[in-house]
């Protein structure tokens, strides 16, 4: 008799992972199980589901229908399994997005709280520098400073993000400090060129085409070259608040300084929110709402 629960778990992280022999660890299994699952589902259902090739594994049309069904289908079960009995406490793996720097900087510092509070979740940390496509990737929420509104999401602010100018104190000690945005045309900026501005810093009332000896695509090798006294940069604040507290780091042109963007945590839209879900978003809430304001 078809196991139809089991096949959906396999069949979503397959879709997930991309991966049989990905999904077979993570489930204690053999590849070939998983394989025979995911056959079983298309047999039940009379339809192809994933069209496979030696490199590739890519959901068809029908396939992209039922995975998304299948999540509302694994979610409230989740749910439900959450709400009663010895699973009153919310469990399970929990995938998190975020930017590289928060991740560092904000969230790692903190997130033991959280695991200490719940020992039944287990979180998956994915860090990156753009969005991420939660349902391809298989993220269940993802922390994200300002984007465009999606309505196949749901978005919970947290906090917000003050955008600065920053350098280190040995570099303006070095070679001065810029009073307005047209003196870093005088000074070594350093680009980070996944910002959708790239090397046009826009501030209140102007935008500015800067230039410099580095650029990077990485928050994390921004943050270091900052550090490192290379040169200035533009950034969110909570990148450096460390810094800025210990006074190693100072922020500039703050004038000038441009609106601010809120922080959002942001799911997939569903019917049911699982608790692992609503007990993270109201942690991240406690953790940042007063911090990032």
């Amino acid at each position: 008799m078809l196991d139809l629960i089991t096949c959906m778990k396999s069949f979503v992280r397959t879709v997930e992972m991309g991966s049989f022999s990905a999904v077979a660890r993570e489930m204690q299994t053999t590849q070939p199980t998983i394989s025979k699952q995911i056959a079983a589902l298309e047999e039940y259902l009379d339809v192809q589901l994933l069209v496979r090739s030696t490199r590739t594994m890519n959901l068809t049309d029908e396939g992209m229908r039922f995975y998304e069904h299948c999540q509302l289908v694994l979610e409230a079960l989740s749910e439900a399994e959450s709400s009663v009995g010895k699973r009153q406490k919310p469990s399970g793996t929990l995938r998190v997005n975020c930017l590289a720097a928060f991740g560092q900087v904000q969230l790692l510092p903190c997130l033991k709280r959280f695991l200490d509070r719940y020992p039944d979740i287990k979180v998956e940390l994915n860090m990156s520098e753009q969005f991420t496509d939660l349902v391809g990737e298989g993220i269940d929420l993802a922390i994200r400073i300002g984007g465009a509104a999606n309505p196949n999401l749901i978005s919970q602010p947290i906090g917000i993000s003050r955008f600065v100018t920053v350098a280190s104190v040995k570099y303006l000690e070095e070679f001065g400090e810029p009073q307005v945005p047209t003196d870093l045309l005088q000074h070594n900026c350093i680009v980070y060129t996944p910002q959708s501005t790239g090397n046009e810093w826009p501030f209140r009332g102007l935008t500015v085409i800067v230039k410099g000896n580095l650029q990077v695509n990485n928050s994390i090798a921004h943050r270091e070259a900052i550090l490192s006294d290379i040169g200035i940069g533009t950034a969110p604040m909570w990148v450096y608040i460390n810094e800025i507290e210990r006074q190693s780091v100072k922020v500039i042109l703050e004038d000038y300084e441009r609106e601010p963007l809120p922080i959002h945590a942001v799911y997939r839209r569903g019917r049911f929110k699982p608790a692992k879900i609503k007990c993270f978003i109201d942690f991240l809430i406690e953790e940042f709402s007063d911090k990032l304001s």
